[in-house]
């Protein structure tokens, strides 16, 4: 077969700001979590905001130990968001994660490799958003095992707020995590949220499917319901100075 060799013409043209016109947003995902980036997706809204994902190796089991693991770990998947113009916010993507290794470090880890990001994680997120509606008892939701509840409980009472209640389902497995109905969960928000003495439910960990349940749970409980993915969502935008009226599920985003 003949092929003709043809001129190539120099074509013309005008560049805009591409995808992140309003905002570049870095995600550093766990390989394991099968749920952060579906929820995402459905939030609405959101033109001229780029979501880039890193992901970050991660073990099958959640233990104290390999969430610890992570950390020397976050540099490098930083340093695999694009870098052709500044990131204006940078999300961790691990609640139990941020417990052990801690916000500063986290933080400190990713501005290495971009340092004038902000940088936020769901821990850091969820109290955020505890202030910014009021909580002072949540309740807490947890997939973990006893020691990695004990962490978060831990974290959140350091940083000022009260756990009223705790339920666990008890669970090592992130593959398992991620297969916990909605029906399951929404159970659990809706029975560890119901005493007088809870104010609020946190239902922790990234890889729960929690979007499609948060506002039959706050409609069930009179109480506000934050999720890791909720209020890390909503975090991201405030930290990128952008609105969040109506663009996500809850009370966190439409209250």
């Amino acid at each position: 077969m003949t092929f003709r060799e043809l001129q190539s013409r120099h074509l013309p043209f005008e560049a805009d700001a591409g995808n992140a016109s309003r905002a570049a947003i870095g995600l550093i995902v766990l390989q394991s979590d099968e749920t952060l980036e579906v929820e995402f997706r459905s939030l609405s809204g959101l033109e001229g905001v780029a979501f880039y994902h890193s992901r970050i190796p991660s073990a099958h089991d959640v233990t104290p130990q390999t969430l610890q693991s992570m950390h020397e770990e976050l540099p490098r998947a930083a340093g695999l968001l694009p870098d052709a113009q500044p990131m204006d916010v940078i999300a961790y993507c691990c609640t139990s994660g941020t417990a052990v290794i801690g916000p500063d470090n986290v933080a400190a880890a990713v501005q290495s490799k971009h340092p004038s990001a902000k940088v936020t994680n769901p821990m850091s997120a969820v109290l955020a958003a505890c202030a910014h509606l009021g909580v002072k008892r949540p309740a807490l939701v947890s997939p973990y095992t006893r020691s990695v509840s004990r962490t978060l409980q831990d974290n959140l009472e350091a940083a000022g707020l009260e756990i009223a209640a705790l339920g666990s389902f008890e669970q090592e497995e992130e593959a398992v995590v991620a297969r916990i109905s909605q029906a399951s969960l929404q159970e659990a928000i809706c029975q560890i949220g119901a005493s007088d003495d809870v104010d609020a439910v946190f239902a922790s960990c990234t890889n729960l499917r929690s979007f499609d349940v948060i506002e039959a749970c706050e409609a069930a409980l009179n109480k506000p319901v934050i999720t890791s993915n909720q209020a890390l969502a909503w975090h991201i935008l405030q930290c990128a100075g952008l609105p969040t009226k109506d663009v996500g599920p809850g009370r966190l985003f439409n209250g």
